[in-house]
């Protein structure tokens, strides 16, 4: 059996009155803004890589105009142009070709030749982080991706980057773009009937460039370390890609996600993903999708069209634990 073979591994006032106090009260806010020396309308960043190739830089531009292709044309074309500071360096070399780009609901893809996997590795993560942190100020980009030669872009380990957004790089610029992080995560795999879920209490040392949501989730592919719990996913599993927007963590997963895998009950490995992911700050709610799609049906049951919350009714409690623990020596 799978599991016994892992184990060895492993939220006024009407008339004239009201209108003085509305008056009042707008040309408060005019004063306020005078003060501050903010103007009504805020500038575009577009955003370089400093002479050390250490941090991503940025200047500010004039709001891009016209239709939404239009506007999209402008901030791709920006960020071709030299920085009127000569130590601030394009995020994209002259040598990397832009081939063509393509917005689908909220979601840019760039296609560039492969040129662009020249860059050092160093340059090539705030390349990425400038591209994406300019792209995303339009209101109608929520995610880059990045395509070479029509591959999905993948990191060091193979694994396809994804969907990005700028929330992904603030963090991860400057000093801190080759630092590792320190952090204790609880995750949730099976119990020994495989009918339940328990938990796991470790610590990981990660890069600053990837996000604790992608962590999470390869740790749970990758299965547990202790001998009382184990894994729910199947080790082919591959994550494609994930995001998180408005408390709802977007996990896309290939298809081996399917596959049979261990021997657990059809919602072990879907609350498992759900379970951990919600321990993180800012998730409140796991979407699940197969190749960038919501199959119907999971197993038979389950439908990936719906947005799961957690579920504490699948966490084995204390008491089936030590029960199990007294049949085991008996």
């Amino acid at each position: 059996m799978e599991r016994q073979r892992y184990l060895k591994l492993k939220g006024m006032k009407r008339g004239w009155l009201g209108l003085v106090w509305t008056l009042l009260a707008l040309c408060g806010l005019w004063a306020c803004g005078w003060e501050s020396g903010e103007d009504q309308e805020e500038g575009y960043q577009i955003y370089y890589i400093n002479k050390e190739e250490t941090a991503v830089v940025s200047e500010e531009i004039p709001a891009p105009e016209g239709s939404q292709e239009e506007q999209l044309d402008q901030m791709v074309k920006a960020l071709r142009r030299a920085s009127e500071d000569p130590s601030y360096k394009q995020a994209l070399p002259d040598t990397v070709k832009l081939e063509r780009y393509q917005l689908e609901n909220g979601q840019l893809y760039l296609y560039f030749d492969s040129a662009y996997l020249k860059m050092s590795k160093v340059y090539e993560v705030l390349c990425r982080a400038a591209v994406v942190r300019t792209l995303c100020q339009l209101p109608q980009v929520d995610y880059v991706a990045f395509f070479v030669n029509d591959q999905s872009l993948a990191d060091s380990n193979q694994n396809p980057v994804g969907l990005m957004n700028a929330e992904l790089f603030i963090e991860n610029t400057g000093d801190q773009i080759n630092t590792y992080n320190s952090v204790t995560l609880e995750l949730y795999f099976a119990n020994a009937t495989g009918d339940k879920l328990v938990k796991e209490r470790d610590n990981f040392n990660y890069s600053s460039n990837m996000s604790l949501e992608k962590l999470v989730v390869e740790q749970l592919i990758k299965g547990p370390v202790s001998e009382h719990a184990y894994p729910t996913i199947p080790p082919e599993t591959k994550l494609l890609s994930i995001t998180t927007k408005d408390g709802i963590c977007y996990v896309n997963l290939d298809e081996g996600f399917l596959g049979q895998g261990y021997d657990v009950t059809e919602q072990i490995p879907v609350y498992s993903i759900v379970n951990t992911l919600s321990e993180l700050s800012g998730v409140n709610k796991v979407q699940i999708l197969i190749n960038g799609e919501t199959p119907k049906v999971y197993r038979e049951s389950i439908s990936f069209e719906t947005i799961f919350e957690r579920n504490f009714d699948l966490l084995e409690s204390s008491e089936e634990e030590s029960q199990k623990e007294e049949t085991k020596e008996e």
